[in-house]
């Protein structure tokens, strides 16, 4: 019996959250059972795909928010893309983005293919709309068009109007890759942080919501009681905004009196160094609807001291895995940073659990089991 084809549809040119979300799902469904084909724009995603042994096609899906040619670019990309469906005889049409859907539910709709809808956002724009009524006539649309809709989260899901097609499919990583024993020395040693220093850090890209600027506050409240305290800040704009944040949160750092203490990494393609020279990770984004990291850095035997928004809940077990303080107390996170540095044996054995729950919640071999269960139910439906 030969695999049937799935084509995705992304619309990224780098790599975010949601496209190392998807490659780790190209690179680890059953090329028997299932042919992935990948739409995207050229650029490293495309790139990295091809590495992959996975058939890509060169299809640009510009953006949409306030364009000027809107209708123009809207027909040419799902044109395209239901071309290429017909030619390459997709059985489903995965899109994976927010853009990526609205620009493959008219070409679901004209191939005559079921469209799935993979919702990894809590808003179709990039932070809440100041119009919501657009948001929630844009999400309609797309749930009237969807055969099925998955959700990365109950979070997520919460936000959509359609719960009776939702599936909520929690992210998930290759845990083989993260090895809570790997050495932090190096890096380290590379940033002249002392050995026997407790590191305190967070990853994300340089946008406001990811939250750089409340690190800075709690680092330094952190460090008004333990002054020997690194604090390490892992990320840059991978997808080149410039908007004054990096800016912003540079001249935070300088005020904050922490000097050498606090230390900025930029972009790193490999986050697991970094990870494995900490001793705390800490989330003190906006509400996430997910948050890809957080279990990263469990699965790397790190406890997580975050906001209890968003997904947050769903993975950090509060006392257990972690510490999950109220939204935007800055004070309350400084506090539960403090009480996991003073409390060394209480962190490892939080990272044990963490690293567990990854294991038996977020591993891929899990979630590619439940994925292809979602295929075989959409491909039954008449």
């Amino acid at each position: 019996m030969n695999p049937e084809n799935i084509l995705f549809i992304d619309h990224a040119s780098a790599v975010g959250g949601a496209e190392q979300s998807l490659l780790l799902i190209l690179q680890h469904l059953d090329r028997t059972q299932w042919q992935p084909h990948l739409a995207c724009a050229d650029g490293r995603l495309a790139q990295t795909t091809q590495s992959l042994n996975v058939p890509t096609h060169i299809i640009p899906l510009p953006r949409l928010r306030r364009s000027r040619q809107f209708s123009r670019d809207w027909h040419v990309g799902s044109s395209a893309i239901s071309k290429l469906a017909r030619r390459i005889d997709a059985k489903i049409l995965h899109a994976n983005t927010v853009r990526a859907a609205i620009y493959t539910a008219p070409a679901a709709k004209t191939a005559r293919r079921p469209f799935l809808w993979h919702m990894r956002d809590f808003w179709l724009s990039e932070s809440r709309p100041n119009w919501l009524w657009t948001d929630t006539w844009g999400k309609r649309f797309l749930c009237l068009v969807a055969a099925r809709v998955i959700a990365n989260s109950q979070a997520t899901a919460d936000h959509l109007p359609c719960a009776g097609k939702v599936t909520v499919l929690p992210n998930a990583i290759d845990v083989s890759r993260f090895d809570p024993n790997m050495d932090g020395r190096t890096l380290r040693q590379q940033y002249n942080i002392p050995q026997d220093a407790s590191v305190v850090g967070m990853v994300g890209r340089l946008r406001p919501w990811k939250g750089q600027h409340r690190f800075i506050q709690m680092a330094a409240q952190v460090s008004q009681q333990m002054p020997e305290t690194r604090f390490l800040i892992v990320g840059g704009s991978s997808f080149g905004v410039e908007d004054g944040y990096a800016e912003e949160v540079q001249a935070a750092a300088v005020k904050s009196g922490l000097d050498n203490r606090l230390i900025f990494t930029g972009h790193l393609d490999d986050v697991r160094p970094a990870l494995a020279a900490m001793n705390v990770f800490v989330h003190p984004g906006d509400p996430e609807p997910f948050g890809l990291v957080n279990i990263e850095a469990m699965a790397m035997a790190k406890p997580v001291a975050a906001f209890a928004h968003g997904a947050l809940p769903e993975i950090v077990v509060d006392g257990e895995t972690g510490l999950l303080v109220p939204p935007n107390d800055m004070e309350a996170l400084a506090t539960a940073v403090l009480t996991l540095l003073r409390q060394p044996e209480k962190v490892r054995e939080m990272g044990r659990y963490g690293r567990q729950r990854v294991q038996n919640q977020f591993n891929i071999q899990r979630y590619i089991r439940q994925l292809s269960d979602l295929y075989r139910e959409i491909l039954k439906q008449p």
